[in-house]
């Protein structure tokens, strides 16, 4: 037995040699490939802070002292070091692990929220909670991968530093390699100095003496100060951190255990709180992992553990994007692109190796690049903002008061809307056709095929006074479903017999909504189903269609509340349509992991689950009807 198979709790760490923890390490780097060569995962991330954890929880006690994660998926060492690793089996898939920390899975666990920049916020609270509550317990932030590059981290730092009795120790893992470590005894002395408790008690005392001096007093203590800021500048680059009032230790290697442990360990004597500036390379030991260019393997699929290439996936959606985005580039010279540190996800990369002066990575940053969008559209050009759709929910105010407002001719492109599966219920895009909705003027494109994803791209870009936002699904697209005719602006998808059934389909539920026709069709259903392909207005022809037809039923990939069943709902009746109607979209619940696939059945998204839904709404209906024209008391 290996000795990553004896730990079970964070305090199994504390017995081991120095030989035995390197030993685990490497253990747990063997374990993290063979398992996300299965499954998939972000094993670049982990790969990088594999000694970083050890260490946290060698200096730490956890629960007691609480660990945040941001961004949460750096967390699979920290699962494995408490009890997890039986549940490795299934990572992120249906009753497996979480991919991110969770409530549910561990007490170990406080913060599942898996949006970035939000760590220093959660542990800001927290340390405050404690001190007031006058309990004697640390709170440990890790912040990396990125992280630091959202606004909102930066706001918590500016509070951070002034709450001085917060048990507060931030690990920035750095694992971008902006600077230099800084070695040699001088540099350990100096942190050593200045993590000490007394440091700041004692230059307070200098500082009151020598200010007492009358003349030259004062000059001395500023003289002495800047030369101090100066020695500590040249050595490490904590001005910084510094200047907002905040200790700092470091730059140091985040893959030597010990030394870790040892400025964690000052870090946690120091009664304020410390960021501890730890360098690590992202997929560090695995060195198919640290060679690739694109993001050293952030998050592969399955993967072959020798070779290091991962299994074919096939086109998907962001395929088809990529490919339109460069063509439109070259016809369009004020076409821009922007994202928000997810180039190669969203689909960016190609636009940017063709037209890199046009393209603008703002990192982790959304709020910014909507609003940078709204200025880059003010000056004459036409920004595209690519980013996955379950993280536009953070720039709402951005779109709605700097892009609407102003009428500004932005495009957002939303990917892994709806449904998206394995990393949860915060990745989930279910939340955008509502949000955008309120979105005065706004309008929203849902395609359901690759060709109309490249046809209402090209039309959303030639909006110049309002903001325009195209939205598509995780994965691969389903074969094109030509039209067999039009209904205003809206494509008709299915016209058969008798006008029973009107099927609105927003988006990717178009071949679901087609497959229910069929089966609806041959038990005698007359169906039209529609696609309204820009969802955001509504196309006066669908409320013409619904007049017509004896039953309405919306279907879409987004919460039910305020999306795209409801607002036709409430066109509906303020136009004084009395048709019946159904709506079928994501329940407003927080979904656990699982594949797209067993989401949609779960919640009944399916050919065969909405097909019976309607039968029966039919029957019901038919019968009542019956009923009626009986005489026959209901």
């Amino acid at each position: 037995m290996g000795l990553l198979e004896s730990i079970s709790t964070p305090g199994d760490l504390a017995g081991l040699t120095d030989e035995q923890l390197e030993t685990l390490a490497s253990e747990i780097r063997d374990f993290l490939v063979a398992t996300c060569a299965r499954t998939g995962g972000h094993l670049g991330p982990n790969l990088g802070v594999v000694e970083l954890t050890m260490a946290i929880h060698r200096v730490f006690e956890s629960p007691k002292d609480r660990v945040v994660f941001d961004t949460g998926h750096q967390a699979y060492v920290h699962k494995l070091l408490t009890g997890r690793r039986e549940g490795f089996e299934k990572l992120r898939q249906e009753g497996g692990l979480s991919g991110y920390p969770s409530q549910a899975e561990s007490e170990h666990d406080i913060v599942e929220n898996s949006h970035a920049s939000t760590a220093l916020s959660y542990a800001d609270g927290l340390a405050k909670a404690y001190a007031i509550r006058e309990e004697d317990r640390h709170v440990v932030a890790v912040i990396g991968d990125g992280a630091l590059t959202g606004g909102m981290a930066w706001e918590a730092l500016n509070n951070i530093a002034v709450a001085r009795g917060s048990k507060l120790v931030i690990v920035v893992n750095d694992n971008g390699r902006s600077y230099t470590p800084t070695i040699g005894g001088l540099a350990n002395a100096l942190t050593s100095l200045r993590t000490n408790p007394r440091y700041e008690q004692i230059l307070e005392a200098v500082k009151k003496r020598l200010n007492a001096v009358k003349g030259i007093g004062p000059v001395t203590y500023d003289a002495l100060h800047a030369m101090k800021r100066g020695l500590k500048d040249a050595l490490a680059p904590q001005g910084l951190f510094e200047d907002l009032g905040l200790k700092y230790v470091g730059p140091v290697d985040g893959h030597d255990r010990a030394a870790m442990e040892h400025v964690l360990a000052q870090a946690k004597r120091f009664n304020g709180p410390v960021i501890v500036h730890a360098l690590t390379r992202k997929g560090f030991g695995y060195d198919a992992a640290e060679r690739h260019e694109a993001d050293q393997f952030h998050s592969p699929g399955p993967f072959d553990v020798d070779s290091g290439l991962e299994v074919p996936k096939g086109r998907i959606w962001t395929d088809v994007f990529a490919d339109e985005i460069v063509h439109i580039g070259q016809r369009r010279k004020d076409v821009v692109g922007i994202t928000a540190a997810m180039v190669h996800p969203v689909g960016l990369h190609h636009f940017q190796a063709r037209f890199p002066e046009r393209t603008f990575d703002v990192g982790i940053a959304e709020q910014h690049a909507a609003t940078s969008a709204a200025g880059l559209a003010m000056g004459g050009l036409h920004p595209v903002v690519a980013v996955y759709a379950t993280f536009l929910n953070r720039a709402f105010d951005q779109v709605l008061m700097d892009c609407a407002l102003h009428r500004c001719g932005v495009t957002f492109v939303l990917d892994r809307s709806g449904v998206t599966g394995d990393d949860g219920a915060s990745h989930n895009g279910m939340w955008d056709m509502s949000i955008l909705q309120v979105v005065p003027g706004l309008r929203l494109a849902a395609p359901r095929d690759a060709t109309r994803l490249r046809e209402l791209l090209n039309e959303a870009v030639e909006v110049e006074d309002a903001p325009t936002v195209v939205r598509f699904p995780k994965g691969p697209p389903p074969e094109d479903i030509p039209a067999v005719g039009k209904a205003g602006g809206a494509d008709v998808l299915v016209r058969n017999g008798t006008k029973d059934v009107l099927i609105v389909a927003v988006g990717s539920m178009a071949t679901t909504a087609v497959e229910v026709a069929d089966r609806l069709v041959a038990q005698g259903i007359g169906v039209t189903v529609v696609d309204p392909r820009w969802v955001k207005p509504v196309d006066p022809a669908i409320v013409q269609l619904a007049r017509e037809h004896k039953l309405v039923v919306s279907v879409e990939d987004n919460g039910k509340v305020g999306g795209c069943g409801a607002v036709l709902l409430q066109t509906l009746n303020e136009a004084g349509v009395t048709t019946p109607f159904r709506l079928h979209g994501i329940p407003q619940a927080f979904l656990e992991h699982a594949k797209r696939a067993a989401i949609l059945e779960r919640i009944g998204l399916t050919p065969q689950a909405l097909a019976l839904s309607i039968v029966e709404d039919i029957t019901a209906s038919t019968a009542a009807e019956s009923l009626l024209e009986s005489d026959q008391p209901l």
